[in-house]
């Protein structure tokens, strides 16, 4: 099985005691083990983790150096026994200087890299002890054990996909650390082995630090730093074991236990190169930046997930965040991302009137309280929208009178405007039988809803809202110059699922201490509970939506997971059915994950013509499939390596 693009690290704590080199490589033996056997490739340790950090004047004493010194060799041999990578920090005497070293060990390989910024100030005075690398940047060689190990600041270590480097502690505090330098140069992998000590209030700024640089370098970021067992005569180090990626935290251990720990998470290298690709400002640092680096070629063994499940996280719904007080505060941005886009758009055109064809849906609700707080905050009398609400051939009663109670509630015009009579002509005129259902039969209400629509607005002066989603966008699901067509849509880069939670958010705000905003939040909560449709078939027996938009095409949280995975990131079909396994778990069998895989594909390559002459509408999130913006495709591409690939993904 591929690795996907995967590799797994480690950030590990041990158990220290300061001064106590052989207790110390005990503990990092024993951690080193626990990592391999838990698949890691490269496991990380704190700073100076051989000797401790807080050995003060002692790390002028021969025996303490000399120690460390052959305890890296054999951390070097272990590293090779175990076939995994370890970095580990110790002290290296070099020329008459002694220097804070991150050393890597793999397959017989060491390289060394100094500490650049050595800190001197209020708790810290490592200038008593230590040289900065910058001092030492004509040596390129030391010698641990008897072999000759490449030394310097301007290491990088080439693993396959992995592109190593280090920050030390201070490092990571400083304007420009040397890991952003790096990354530009072709870095993708920091690691960070530090000795921060624990002061209130100070780990959140250190949270937002290593999240800030994995996004500003687009990498991954691996920190392990002291923890218990170092001296507490004046500090405490609380042990921290943080792995981010482009700036989002995947694992974090715990502080402040008196215990080793380690955290364990798969890194996405293919989607970290992915974004520098597709992001040009990352390239052209290259240009201001460029630096002569020396590149280590060595190997990390295979990750091999028919073995071992994978250590990430992987969100079922990717365009809702999972903490509510962030979706919360997600939710509110983005409904001022609409208003503002549709304020600035009525002013510009000088519009009072807006047009909405109000269904009872999903989307039309969620654009009507859009045009609702836009005309508020213009000042704008409500009356000027036009809620137009069109019954035909497959209305139920149930989103009929969700469409007027909203409508009635929010004090807009409402209009109701049977198309049964039009369509029936329309039918007759190009010679369709009524009882064949098909697509004819389906797009023809469409279009004549459509056309409702933008021939009110020419009569009140003003301008079709556009109710269609991104989800439907993606999939082709709508009707060309039908619902496709309006001259302003406001849900245009919003994804299904996330309308499901803006509806929720103006539910939560209603005011239901009154009866109308009791009817508002109980017909918001009623659209939600209603299935998807389109209603252009008849209803069931007993008046119920028959015509399911998810039954039809498929559910919407996996479209949805589908769409970001292929556009965010670049995935193939392969890795993204991969990752839609461990997501989903049992809510979905493989089959049916395949299925929905292979007709996302099919549809949104068909589909690509609706989308090259879509209405304009604000991006509001990192998806958006406007012609204009983000995605330009030929509409004529070919599917059928994509296909191909779903028809071979084996289940």
């Amino acid at each position: 099985m591929p690795d996907f693009g995967f590799i797994r690290v480690a950030s590990a704590v041990p158990a220290l005691n300061v001064a106590d080199v052989d207790f110390n490589l005990s503990q990092i033996k024993q951690m080193t083990e626990e990592a391999a056997n838990a698949g890691a490739q490269i496991v990380v340790f704190p700073e100076l983790a051989v000797t401790g950090y807080t050995c003060a004047d002692l790390f002028g004493n021969e025996l303490l150096l000399s120690k460390a010194e052959n305890a890296l060799s054999e951390i070097c041999d272990f590293a090779t026994a175990q076939d995994i990578m370890v970095i580990v920090g110790a002290p290296l005497r070099v020329q008459g200087m002694l220097l804070n070293c991150a050393v890597a060990a793999n397959r017989g390989l060491m390289w060394a890299v100094p500490k650049t910024y050595i800190p001197n100030y209020k708790e810290f005075y490592e200038k008593r002890w230590f040289t900065s690398g910058k001092t030492a940047s004509n040596i390129t060689e030391v010698c641990i054990g008897g072999r000759s190990v490449p030394l310097g600041t301007n290491l990088i270590i080439n693993a396959g996909k992995a592109k190593i480097a280090v920050d030390i502690c201070e490092d990571l505090w400083v304007p420009i650390p040397p890991s952003s330098i790096a990354a530009i140069n072709g870095a993708n992998v920091i690691v960070n082995l530090s000795a921060s000590n624990e002061l209130a209030g100070k780990h959140n700024c250190l949270v937002d630090l290593i999240k800030h640089q994995s996004r500003h370098c687009i990498s991954a970021y691996i920190y392990a730093s002291a923890g218990y067992g170092e001296s507490t005569t004046d500090l405490v180090f609380s042990g921290n074991a943080i792995i981010a990626e482009n700036g989002t935290i995947l694992r974090e251990g715990k502080r402040f236990l008196a215990k080793p720990q380690m955290v364990v998470a798969d890194i996405d290298i293919e989607a970290l190169d992915n974004e520098r690709r597709t992001n040009s400002v990352f390239a052209d640092s290259l240009g201001r930046h460029a630096r002569p680096y020396r590149i280590f070629d060595t190997e990390l063994r295979p990750l091999d997930f028919s073995k071992t499940s994978l250590e990430r996280t992987i969100r079922k719904l990717p365009f809702v965040p999972s903490d509510s007080k962030h979706l919360s505060n997600r939710c509110e941005e983005i409904i001022y991302i609409q208003t503002e886009g549709l304020m600035r758009r009525l002013e510009h055109t000088h519009c009072k009137s807006l047009v909405i064809g109000v269904s009872g849906g999903l989307d039309s609700t969620l654009a009507l309280m859009i045009a609702i707080r836009a005309f508020d905050k213009l000042g704008l009398d409500r009356k000027g929208i036009y809620g137009i609400t069109m019954p035909g051939f497959g209305t139920t009663g149930r989103t009929h009178s969700n469409a007027i109670a909203l409508m009635e509630t929010l004090g807009v015009t409402v209009k109701e405007i049977s198309i049964a009579p039009a369509v029936i002509q329309h039918f007759a005129d190009i010679d369709h039988d009524i009882q064949n259902h098909d697509v004819t039969y389906e797009n023809s209400q469409a279009r004549e809803r459509t056309q409702i629509l933008m021939d009110y607005a020419n009569k009140v002066g003003g301008m079709v809202l556009g109710t269609g989603d991104l989800s439907e966008l993606a999939l082709g699901w709508a009707t060309y110059n039908g619902d496709h067509m309006s001259m302003y849509n406001v849900n245009g880069s919003i994804p299904k699922t996330l309308a499901r939670q803006l509806i929720m958010w103006f539910a939560s705000i209603d005011d239901k201490s009154n009866p109308q905003g009791t009817r508002i939040h109980e017909t918001l909560l009623d659209v939600l509970h209603t299935p998807i449709s389109p209603e252009l078939t008849p209803a069931d027996e007993s008046g119920n939506i028959k015509q399911k938009t998810e039954d039809i095409i498929g559910p919407y949280e996996l479209h949805d997971f589908f769409l970001y995975n292929m556009l965010r990131h670049g995935y193939s079909p392969e890795k993204i059915f991969f990752l839609a396994k461990h997501a989903f778990g049992s809510d979905f069998e493989p089959e049916t994950i395949k299925k929905w895989l292979t007709v996302f594909c099919r549809r949104f390559f068909s589909q690509q013509f609706k989308r090259s002459c879509l209405p304009d509408g604000p991006k509001v999130g990192s998806i958006s499939l406007s012609p204009r913006g983000d995605w330009r495709m030929p509409s004529d591409a070919s599917a059928a390596m994509w296909l191909k690939m779903c028809d071979d993904i084996i289940i």
